[in-house]
């Protein structure tokens, strides 16, 4: 499963296991399958995440280094992003942030694919998973690797960070392991990918514990990707079924309510 989110009245999903160019279409009430839409040129696809504002979702390709732009009646446009791409958000102002890994880059485009800006992340912010913008600017990080400690942190505009939460590989509250995607609600509260503890957790606007939204029991596979529904007050978190490192058999949706 590599990435969810929701638009209108649907859900749509990046299931690993089928065609790497299709995103499958459900009801977002009932739940049942609707439709393809088949992406031309979609390879390795990373995340997806939905714009209300020009009703369409986007892609990211790391394979290509580019983004898809997919409207809701299934029109896609791609344009280039010169790095490989991970996760990507939608601002405020309906901008597309998309985060590089490798090279420690965030770099904002317009919905054409315009690149705005580029934020290079100071040296304690390595291997960056996923940024979301914040109404005041700032952005907030989730970052870690096998070498590095495992964060979710504010930065101002610049890439400086503010405050943090995390350090050390653990499952205990204070810690976590590979946090790789977030959702943000309008009180800066952050829903964190927990993955390797197969868990999602609530941070408050100021980066502290708050509760563990949905366990390892709840979700019982590795979780993958989230998004959040602020209209129907949902979590839709993405899982796969691992039965080794890389190797994963099937995945689903898992809808929590918040």
């Amino acid at each position: 499963m590599r990435g969810v989110t929701s638009l209108d009245n649907h859900l749509y999903v990046l299931h690993g296991n089928k065609s790497e160019e299709q995103i499958e279409v459900y009801d977002v009430d009932s739940f049942s399958f609707l439709r393809y839409i088949t992406v031309p040129g979609l390879v390795q696809a990373v995340d997806i995440v939905a714009c209300e504002h020009y009703c369409c979702a986007y892609v990211s390709n790391a394979s290509q280094q580019s983004v898809h732009k997919v409207t809701t009646k299934g029109k896609s446009t791609q344009w280039p992003v010169n790095d490989g791409p991970t996760c990507l958000s939608v601002t405020a102002i309906y901008s597309v942030l998309v985060t590089f890994r490798k090279v420690h880059k965030i770099k904002e485009f317009t919905t054409d694919g315009l690149l705005l800006c580029e934020v290079v992340l100071q040296e304690n912010v390595p291997s960056p998973w996923h940024t979301v913008q914040l109404s005041s600017g700032e952005l907030v990080v989730c970052h870690g690797s096998m070498a590095n400690p495992d964060c979710v942190c504010l930065t101002d505009a610049d890439g400086s960070v503010v405050k943090s939460y995390g350090g050390p590989k653990g499952i205990s509250t204070q810690y976590m392991n590979t946090p790789s995607h977030m959702a943000v609600d309008s009180n800066k509260f952050v829903f964190v990918v927990d993955r390797n503890n197969y868990r999602v957790l609530l941070l408050s606007a100021t980066l502290a514990y708050v509760h563990e939204v949905v366990s390892r029991e709840q979700l019982e596979w590795k979780p993958y990707r989230i998004s959040l529904d602020v209209k129907r007050r949902r979590l839709y978190v993405a899982v796969n079924e691992q039965i080794k490192a890389g190797d994963y058999t099937a995945g689903r949706v898992i809808v929590v309510s918040v």
